[in-house]
């Protein structure tokens, strides 16, 4: 067994800093399970290129990963203006929706959303860029909003609008999102991070789309708005699994309350079986900085602690000056924090299949012996999400699979260490097949137990699941 297994999973943005074929390769060796590509500025030709270099250089190297797009879902943008409006606490301003016109009388800009003026009420309080600009509703018609300036700032052209606490009616995707979508599909995505999740019928919406596009990708939902929050339950039980996206979520609720909202809904995905990212922010001054602050350090660990499946770096790979050593700080804090945490199985997950029961017994097992692994084979990457949500420290999760998506799908799941490989028609020489592999590369030494789960040939024509216990022999 490797002297340090694991669990956690990392995953790195692509972008200027990164996309070359040379720090591909250094980020892949480097330790990074997932690219994520973010479309809110991508084009499809790039999709298509960055999708060839990955694959290429993943087997160049030989150690795949898997791609996420990340689509920008729906926002709530203000318009250009020709210079910045500068904002003073107290100033009036006004945002009006295309087609309208100003009153005049005031600093005006307009809105792309049209439904604005009817959500937001007299004496709601509405962020601008990030929440660095807090307006207040005074008055308002059909068509305009007047706001008071209640913090001062800068107003460039199309500034992020935050609405805390209420209640907006923006479509699952949008005409771009369809769009990035498709391009994405036809280069061969394995997941999608679908942007602002409201409700889980977000999620049935985007799931119906990739449906129709004969695409088996995973959808992540990325929780950023209050709704999502107070939704939370449905949204992961419909997801396939979790963003806990702190950018846009640390403006819509109280900053102070963000490390219980993150708590929250890690605990909730380890109810649920489901993967969860913690992301954004995670080394922010590591753009700039070789090293991280004291404070980011204690963030990371804090997600490892917490058992999130993977964390995430954003612009520390897309235009950092430091994207390798990111990745290095990631594993220097895992491979340091991993160790320290309890080892107990997760007791939150409700186990109602017969076969999910099965695998709480191998982990309880493979936690009793020594130098222990558990080996599992699957063509639908079920069995093995299981035991990543149970959480046997220590313990690695060998998962054979015959199917390249579901190969790449398993390079997320916390503790999952995937491989693609025929199966025989013989279950047993398929296990041989696997144990052989792990020995020949080093995952495994003679002595060692390995818990295997699969399915075994009784009475020539009935296959029933079996948990068998076999020791690596010389």
């Amino acid at each position: 067994m490797a002297e340090h297994y694991r669990h956690t999973k990392i995953i790195a943005t692509l972008g200027p800093a990164t996309e070359s074929k040379e720090m591909l390769s250094k980020l892949i060796n480097g330790g990074v399970d997932i690219l994520r590509l973010n479309m809110a500025h991508a084009s499809h030709q790039w999709v298509a290129d960055a999708m060839w270099f990955i694959r290429e250089v993943s087997t160049e190297v030989e150690r795949h990963v898997a791609v996420m797009m990340d689509v920008k879902g729906p926002e709530i943008r203000t318009g250009a203006v020709d210079e910045p409006l500068d904002l003073s606490v107290g100033d009036l301003i006004e945002f009006y929706i295309d087609g309208a016109e100003p009153t005049g009388d005031i600093p005006a800009v307009t809105v792309n959303y049209k439904g604005l003026p009817g959500e937001v009420t007299v004496g709601d309080t509405v962020l601008v860029d990030s929440g660095l600009i807090q307006l207040k509703a005074i008055a308002k018609d059909e068509r305009r909003i007047r706001f008071e300036v209640l913090t001062p700032g800068e107003m460039g052209s199309r500034r992020h609008i935050n609405l805390p606490g209420i209640q907006v009616d923006l479509p699952a995707l949008t005409e771009k999102d369809e769009d990035d979508l498709r391009a994405g599909v036809k280069a061969g995505i394995d997941f999608v991070a679908l942007s602002f999740v409201r409700e889980a019928d977000d999620v049935k919406v985007l799931r119906a789309f990739l449906d129709g596009l004969g695409s088996s990708a995973r959808i992540i939902a990325k929780i950023e708005d209050q709704a999502g929050v107070r939704n939370m339950e449905a949204i992961i039980r419909e997801a396939d699994g979790i963003m806990v996206a702190r950018g846009d979520l640390g403006v819509e609720i109280d900053y102070h309350k963000l490390p219980l909202v993150q708590s929250q809904l890690i605990t909730a995905c380890h109810a649920e079986g489901k993967p969860v990212i913690v992301a954004t922010h995670m080394l922010e001054s590591m753009i700039t900085s070789p090293m991280p602050t004291r404070a980011e350090v204690s963030d990371v660990s804090h997600a490892i602690r917490e058992q999130a499946d993977a964390v995430m770096l954003s612009g520390e790979t897309t235009t950092g000056a430091y994207p390798l050593e990111s990745v290095q700080v990631f594993r220097n804090i895992i491979e340091t924090i991993e160790p320290s945490v309890e080892r107990k199985l997760n007791t939150l997950i409700e186990l109602k299949e017969p076969k999910a029961k099965m695998l709480r017994s191998a982990a309880v097992l493979a936690a009793d012996l020594e130098d222990s692994g558990i080996v599992v084979f699957s063509r639908s990457g079920f069995l093995p999400y299981v035991l990543g949500a149970l959480r046997p420290h220590g313990i690695p999760i060998y998962a054979f699979t015959d199917v390249e998506p579901v190969f790449r799908q398993l390079l997320l799941p916390w503790g999952v260490e995937p491989f693609l490989m025929e199966f025989s028609d013989d279950p047993d020489e398929t296990i041989q097949d696997a144990v052989a592999y792990l020995k020949r590369k080093g995952w495994v030494k003679a002595g060692n137990w390995l818990v295997v789960i699969t399915n075994a040939l009784v009475d020539r024509d009935q296959i029933v699941d079996s948990l068998q216990l076999r020791q690596v022999k010389d």
